[in-house]
């Protein structure tokens, strides 16, 4: 195994994704006992693709503070305990997200005492990042590669695919970048700047932006369709006394519509095929009235919906971009060229903030005037 540690430029990235074999054919052909760590939607899709090729599961288990004696998928829940008592050798594999210092720690440490695979299974979508897929789109991921404008960016791009490939999360140890990094380092925002915040949730990245403006900016458009989540927004809105800020409790498109929408109260709240009609808007009709100078787009897997939503006011005012690229599996390569397409006058830059899987990547994209 290697680890990119420098990612020269103009560098077929053929030759720098050293991973040929995934996580999921490693597994198909593991002897020893699978245990799969978590429960939930993403252990429900591990699941889905263990049928696929043919892994076997040994069983579940939980943090034991999660463990009540339940059952999951038709397994009784374990503690690791439990397990570590009664075999000897034995294969993890991650089925939950992990995205603070103390459990990413933890699993770390995991690793290093127990094999430990964390898949990449898309958020929303299909398809697996697997190496076949990676060569079915090296033109497209190389292009990607060749556009990023500092070594760090290509670095973690190498990075984050041998993570995808693999489900090695050593690929992510050396990966996340702290907020406040990425905000004086790539977004540097003035004190002057009109801020689209599209899936603004409960004014967590607004606080963010705040703190490195001095809480100075000229406008700001929060839009967030959860409900729960909205009502949190505007509840910080009213306690921070915030003022030239407008929220809206929609969902952010290509067009003004209605769309069903399923409703989490948390962050993965997101368009689906059924739920509650929710209006949408698009970035384009908010730049009507404000010409905005930086949109973040997080908005659980409709990224390039957004994007079309946003074609007119990119092309014509060139906005600081901060788009989420992780959702889907295509994301990694289709958003950043859409979006030059779109405007080939931008700088680009990847960064993620730390996460296992590798969610939270996200694109930075930098007018060059």
């Amino acid at each position: 195994m290697s680890f990119t540690s420098f990612s020269p430029k103009y560098t077929n990235i053929e030759h720098l994704v050293t991973e040929k074999v995934s996580c999921w054919e490693r597994l198909s052909q593991e002897k020893r006992p699978i245990f799969l760590y978590g429960m939930g939607d993403g252990a429900m899709k591990i699941l889905s693709v263990f049928k696929q090729y043919h892994i076997p599961v040994a069983g579940i288990f939980a943090s034991d503070e999660f463990v009540r004696g339940h059952s999951f998928a038709g397994y009784r829940v374990h503690k690791l305990s439990e397990i570590e008592e009664q075999v000897d050798d034995f294969v993890i594999v991650l089925a939950f997200a992990a995205g603070y210092p103390e459990l990413f720690t933890y699993l770390q440490k995991l690793s290093r005492k127990h094999t430990l695979y964390a898949p990449d299974v898309p958020v929303i979508g299909n398809g697996l990042f697997t190496y076949q897929y990676f060569l079915e789109h090296l033109q497209e991921c190389n292009a990607v590669y060749q556009m990023l404008a500092d070594e760090e960016s290509r670095r973690i791009y190498i990075n984050i695919l041998q993570y995808k490939i693999s489900g090695n999360i050593h690929y992510l140890e050396t990966t996340h970048s702290r907020p406040e990094k990425i905000f004086r380092q790539v977004l540097k925002p003035s004190r002057n700047e009109t801020f689209i915040d599209l899936g603004a949730y409960n004014g967590d990245t607004i606080r963010e932006f705040l703190n490195y403006t001095h809480q100075k900016y000229y406008f700001i458009y929060a839009v967030e369709p959860d409900k729960r989540n909205f009502k949190k927004l505007t509840k910080y809105i009213q306690e921070q006394n915030l003022k030239y800020i407008s929220a809206y409790n929609c969902a952010v498109w290509c067009k003004e519509t209605q769309l069903p929408f399923q409703a989490s109260s948390g962050r993965q709240s997101s368009l689906s095929s059924h739920g509650q009609l929710i209006d949408t808007i698009s970035v384009d009709t908010l730049s009507e009235t404000q010409r905005p100078t930086f949109i973040k787009m997080d908005v659980e897997g409709f990224e390039r919906e957004a994007l079309w939503g946003a074609a007119q006011t990119i092309r014509r005012y060139s906005p600081k971009l901060s788009v989420s690229i992780y959702h889907r599996t295509e994301d990694i390569f289709e958003i950043p060229l859409f979006i030059q397409k779109l405007n080939p006058h931008y700088q680009f830059y990847i960064r993620q903030r730390l996460y296992i899987p590798a969610w939270d990547t996200n694109l930075y994209a930098i007018p060059e005037f």
